[in-house]
């Protein structure tokens, strides 16, 4: 009976053969932990003067492939319970690297931050993602387990409680990207420059933070 979870949270991970999605191909928390590196790889550009754009092109290159990843599980439906909330405890890495490369990017072309501001944000980020992708690897223990002596409710605690982490985590990385950019608006309102980082960060019906 205990094994019933198990094989409830494996069947998510296979029902998207096409596009690959299993912990084995295209493990989840190795996809976020290679934006964590790369993004640590933005860190030491930017303090070596290198240009930040340049530099965060092979994050976006990483996100982009995982970002594939991402949306064949959310076309994955028709799962029993358990299953669902693995998927959604995923899928909430995933939301969380979407906020983050975009806000991200969108700020590396923003002249109100500098370089040296740029890298302590990456450094922000990565530190989130990094938590997340632990998350997952604590979920994928519980999908493939080998402690075998846990229960099926031992299992869904886990799985209730690391979905609560990844959303609080989701949510962190919302309110740490709208505290960047609240700084970056209120120096372009300082040099009567509000309209284009507006623009370029969206406005009330274009926000994305």
């Amino acid at each position: 009976m205990h094994l019933k979870i198990v094989f409830l949270c494996g069947a998510l991970c296979l029902l998207a053969p096409n596009t690959k999605a299993q912990w084995v191909v295209s493990d989840p928390s190795n996809l976020a932990q290679g934006i964590v590196n790369s993004t640590r790889q933005v860190v030491e550009a930017a303090k070596n003067g290198q240009t930040m754009l340049q530099s965060f092109q092979q994050t976006v290159k990483i996100y982009e492939q995982s970002k594939k990843y991402y949306d064949a599980l959310k076309s994955v439906n028709n799962l029993v319970r358990n299953a669902r909330k693995v998927q959604l405890c995923i899928l909430l890495v995933g939301e969380i690297s979407d906020i983050y490369v975009d806000g991200y990017r969108r700020m590396v072309a923003d002249e109100n931050f500098s370089p040296h501001e740029l890298a302590a944000i990456a450094a922000g980020y990565a530190r989130i993602i990094e938590e997340a992708a632990a998350q997952i690897r604590e979920l994928q223990g519980i999908v493939n387990p080998s402690d075998l002596s846990l229960t099926d409710k031992d299992r869904i605690d886990v799985v209730e409680r690391v979905y609560g982490v990844l959303h609080r985590h989701r949510d962190l990385v919302r309110y740490y990207t709208r505290k960047q950019i609240s700084v970056a608006l209120l120096r372009a309102r300082e040099r009567n420059e509000l309209g284009s980082t507006l623009t370029l960060y969206g406005g009330e019906e274009q926000r994305y933070w």
